[in-house]
């Protein structure tokens, strides 16, 4: 219930008013059945851009510290994430991988749509960085359709360390559903793992029209936090 009031009487209307979206390839969506959807990930707004488009409810398995966070604010911040059917995920891998894999599997038994970024965090410059082997396990054991997603223009209105986004209009674009029947059985090997989850940030990639950077998105934010870390020292 909550969920539909913010989708169709609160958030929803503010984000179409705020964002005045272009949607494009919308019908690749399927209607109904279990499906994925990875897209690209520019902003804080993402979480809330797509799904108010996407007709049907799309659960997120989103970072475990928005469930986290301390005092009034991370409980008030919890209540929210919880409210709208998103799933807590820790991103310290092991056990923590397996646990969110068996989450995700469990929206797509249930017939629903998964949301999810394969680069496991946002763009901190707005280049498309290295995909996370992550969906491809899904895709493979689910033997579900992943649809590409590329949020276009989200990373203006909202880049990282912005708390209020600019009200500018953006592009939401879906490509073809991407079938993995081929894989089947070799969720646990690297190789298709990684063939897997190129073959949709390629996707990713020719719809967003980003600079893609082979690197893990993490691992760049640090290095240059780094760098600039050693400049400051030796001014």
């Amino acid at each position: 219930m909550f969920y539909q009031v913010l989708k169709y009487v609160l958030l929803g209307p503010l984000l179409r008013l705020i964002f005045r979206p272009r949607v494009e390839g919308l019908e690749h969506v399927p209607s109904d059945g279990a499906a994925i959807i990875a897209g690209n990930h520019l902003s804080f707004s993402d979480h809330f851009v797509m799904p108010v488009i996407v007709p049907r409810r799309v659960t997120f398995l989103a970072k475990s510290e928005y469930f986290t966070g301390p005092g009034l604010r991370g409980r008030l911040t919890a209540a929210f994430f919880r409210g709208i059917g998103q799933i807590p995920v820790d991103r310290s891998g092991g056990r923590a991988a397996q646990a969110a894999l068996r989450s995700g599997l469990a929206v797509l038994r249930k017939g629903r749509v998964l949301g999810i970024y394969p680069e496991g965090t946002r763009s901190h410059d707005g280049r498309l960085y290295k995909g996370r082997t992550g969906v491809a396990a899904l895709a493979i054991r689910s033997q579900v359709p992943v649809v590409p997603c590329a949020m276009i223009g989200t990373f203006e209105a909202q880049p990282t360390g912005r708390r209020l986004p600019r009200a500018m209009r953006i592009t939401i674009r879906f490509g073809k559903p991407l079938e993995f029947e081929r894989f089947a059985g070799l969720d646990a090997e690297h190789a298709a793992l990684r063939a897997v989850t190129d073959e949709i940030m390629y996707a990713i990639l020719r719809l967003s029209g980003q600079e893609y950077v082979d690197v893990y998105a993490n691992e760049a934010k640090a290095r240059q936090q780094s760098e600039r870390g050693l400049v400051r020292r030796f001014r």
